[in-house]
């Protein structure tokens, strides 16, 4: 069973969880290394990965005495998908959106002035 979108999306909404992720685009790391940049804990980084892990979006094993971490980019398909309805709407112009309202408002200012 794949995890729910909403575990998806919990695990993507901290920016430390994003920034492993886009270091593992590169190549698989051994925890130790992706705990390198970070000024936090091995075992704040351990909760980290193991928030990814139970969301699928990474996998971790064990090779020797070193974990390893993989990314599985198969995990954000649902998500991307999902986002992707989004996608049929048209962009919104907001400066011609501006503009309307611009136009609106003076118009009712102009009414308001005629009868007063």
């Amino acid at each position: 069973m794949s995890p729910s979108l909403d575990t998806v999306f919990a695990a993507l909404a901290d920016p430390t969880r994003r920034a492993i992720l886009s270091m593992l685009l590169e190549d698989d790391m051994a925890v130790t290394d992706v705990a390198e940049p970070f000024a936090m804990s091995l075992a704040a980084i351990s909760k980290h990965l193991g928030i990814l892990t139970r969301a699928g979006l990474i996998s971790q094993e064990r090779r020797g005495r070193v974990k390893w971490c993989k990314l599985e980019p198969d995990a954000l398909r649902a998500a991307s998908v999902w986002m992707q309805g989004f996608g049929q709407f048209d962009q919104i112009d907001l400066d011609a959106f501006e503009r309307f309202l611009e136009g609106e408002l003076s118009g009712l200012a102009q009414q308001q002035a005629d009868r007063g």
